[in-house]
């Protein structure tokens, strides 16, 4: 593709890269002619669309189906209080397009699915995992391995945060040679549970940007088979190195994972909302009672004349912030110890953020011989979307 020629208003505009080796005019024209896929504008793709707007990327594909929530605020800083409530995709586009008018933008209000995503990577030159959540995160590594595209990966959680580049055509290893199998509900905690220090947003997004530059750039060295790990609490950067695993079943020497069932990317950062079987202990677990059930369901039963204790299993401030009318705190950690507070002899309702501590929480209560313990499918956050708007959502 030839690049386009800079008017003089663009000379100016990146007049600062044109003396960086490796850059220069030329290097400015080659990013106007590129084009980047940035999945997902929430903490990590806040900076990024930012900052490659402001470079000068001609292009810019952004993907993201979410709404802006006013707890997205204290990290996700493409956004403003007077967006709350509105597409995350119109508000970034908003921002960016009287940040840099130069840039032309792609919009994919959709996200990306297993049924798309192998088309829209087809059309870009890098990839930005800017996403949240497991399934996603493997989707983007499978669908970029398949369509032979560099896949630049940040992550972050509290106070640390990770970044590398993924391009096996390349020489580098695949996200699964690193992950090589998705966590099961619970068993990771998200951002929302854990929580995130914003600015470490801008530190790790800042790296996906300069490894974005650099590879449509050809300068300098991606991080191609290395992980950066930042803990901002003790200032320190490390660098890991990473092998390609032969037997990697997407980018191993045979792999099987040859094309995208969309089964295989499965929501797994918290319980689905439809029950599923339950685990293996069956003796404590009577059939007449469910496991889980979803949150039509939970209206039904908390209306009736007997209704269910309604148990919250999140942390005090959790509590503070939203809460469902009627029901009672005891913290995931400590409910062994509060056990004698819940009674064996009524039905016990359980619920959490979105699902896997209430899990967790239900599968403890029955082995212990509190038979008729269930699990509120997706938690305060689906109670919100389908029965109470009031209840917010954080």
């Amino acid at each position: 593709m030839t690049s386009p020629a800079l008017s003089p208003e663009e000379m100016l505009r990146y007049s600062r890269h044109f003396t960086l080796p490796g850059v220069g005019v030329e290097g400015q024209r080659k990013l106007a002619a590129s084009r980047v896929l940035i999945v997902g504008l929430g903490g990590l793709g806040s900076p990024v669309s930012l900052y490659l707007a402001a470079a000068g990327v001609g292009t810019l594909g952004l993907a993201e189906f979410d709404q802006v929530e006013l707890h997205n605020l204290q990290r996700q800083v493409i956004h403003d209080t007077a967006s709350v409530g509105t597409s995350k995709l119109q508000s970034a586009a908003g921002k960016l397009r009287a940040l840099n008018p130069h840039v032309r933008l792609e919009l994919h209000p959709e996200g990306v699915t297993a049924a798309n995503i192998l088309g829209l990577f087809a059309g870009y030159d890098v990839i930005v995992d800017g996403t949240d959540n497991f399934p996603v995160r493997y989707l983007n590594n499978d669908a970029a391995v398949l369509a032979r595209k560099p896949l630049v990966y940040g992550s972050i959680l509290q106070f640390e945060g990770q970044c590398s580049v993924f391009a096996p055509y390349l020489g580098g290893p695949c996200y699964r040679c690193l992950f090589p199998k998705m966590p099961g509900p619970g068993e990771v905690p998200n951002c929302a549970e854990a929580g995130v220090f914003g600015a470490l947003c801008a530190m790790i997004g800042g790296m996906q940007v300069m490894e974005t530059l650099k590879l449509l750039l050809g300068v300098g060295e991606p991080l191609l088979g290395r992980l950066l790990v930042c803990d901002t609490l003790g200032a320190t950067f490390r660098t890991l190195r990473l092998k390609r695993d032969p037997d990697c079943p997407c980018c191993g020497g045979s792999p099987s994972l040859l094309s995208l069932d969309p089964a295989r990317y499965v929501f797994s950062c918290a319980v689905s909302e439809t029950p599923h079987p339950s685990p293996t202990n069956t003796s404590a677990m009577p059939s007449e009672t469910p496991e889980e059930i979803d949150v039509h369901a939970a209206q039904t039963l908390l209306s009736s004349a007997h209704p269910p204790l309604l148990l919250d299993v999140r942390e005090t401030w959790e509590n503070q912030t939203a809460s469902i009318a009627g029901s009672v705190l005891i913290p995931l950690g400590e409910l062994a110890a509060r056990m004698g507070e819940l009674p064996k002899d009524r039905p016990i309702l359980i619920h959490c953020h979105h699902g896997g501590r209430s899990m967790r929480a239900t599968q403890f209560l029955r082995a212990k011989g509190f038979e008729h313990s269930t699990n509120l499918a997706g938690g305060i956050h689906q109670w919100s979307l389908a029965i109470d708007p009031s209840v917010p959502r954080y």
